[in-house]
């Protein structure tokens, strides 16, 4: 029961981080549900969970999205969920923790570097797979479909909205891949299913927070803020792959 307890106010905090900015919430959350449960329970719970939170961001902020740009990335999506379909691959916790680790550096490149742009069919094509692929290996792909909208003159709330139905993509593929763990024996026990239905109300009441405290801060701060979190959220799993590296 305390485990399940955990979930809930975990859901729920993370959630009020991702409706501030559009990421962040999503990495904390894959991490703890990564260390309390086996791997593939864990990103088929989180897929489930996030996918309900984006979801219901969406519905919040449907005014803003850019409905183009998500057919694009939908087929790079479909593509990435094809190939991993074939591919048999189990994810370990230290893939896990290294690839939560490793995404929030793409923050920091240089936007030089990175001239992608939302808008632009191959881009969004080629992030929706790649994203995706990411999605189902480490459980988040917040960073990669941040960098679609380096160079894109979008908004703080077009950019929340638009990446919220990615991001539903994304935990989407994770159930589809993944989904049929949680109805075996061991993940029932795991995580009841009363719990997982509270997790997923949690979250969308999270998402409800984050939104009023996103109403309140400005663009400069929106994207200030996001890339000091994730970085450190970072830092913090990188220990802990390097840990179980060297257990």
């Amino acid at each position: 029961m305390q485990v399940g307890a955990l979930i809930v106010i975990a859901a729920f905090l993370t959630s009020i981080l991702s409706g501030i900015f559009g990421m962040a919430g999503g990495l904390i959350f894959m991490g703890l549900l990564a260390w309390l449960l086996p791997v593939t329970v864990a990103l088929a719970l989180h897929g489930l969970i996030q996918f309900a939170s984006n979801l219901w961001r969406v519905v919040l902020h449907r005014r803003h999205v850019v409905w183009p740009v998500l057919l694009w990335f939908g087929i790079g999506a479909v593509a990435a969920i094809g190939v991993f379909s074939l591919v048999i691959f189990t994810p370990t916790k230290f893939y896990v923790f290294l690839g939560l680790g490793l995404l929030p550096v793409l923050v920091w490149l240089p936007e030089r570097w990175m001239p992608l742009d939302a808008t632009r069919r191959v881009h969004a094509v080629g992030g929706g797979f790649v994203s995706t692929g990411l999605s189902l290996v480490s459980g988040v792909s917040g960073p990669v479909t941040d960098l679609l909208f380096i160079n894109t003159r979008l908004n703080r709330y077009q950019v929340v909205a638009t990446k919220a139905v990615m991001q539903a993509i994304g935990h989407a593929s994770k159930v589809i891949v993944y989904g049929g763990v949680l109805l075996g024996v061991a993940a029932r026990e795991a995580i009841p299913l009363p719990v997982s239905a509270l997790a997923i109300l949690a979250s969308m009441a999270g998402i409800m927070v984050g939104g009023v405290i996103l109403d309140r801060i400005s663009d400069a701060h929106f994207r200030a803020g996001r890339r000091w979190i994730v970085t450190i959220v970072g830092a913090t799993f990188l220990i802990q792959a390097a840990q179980i590296a060297l257990a």
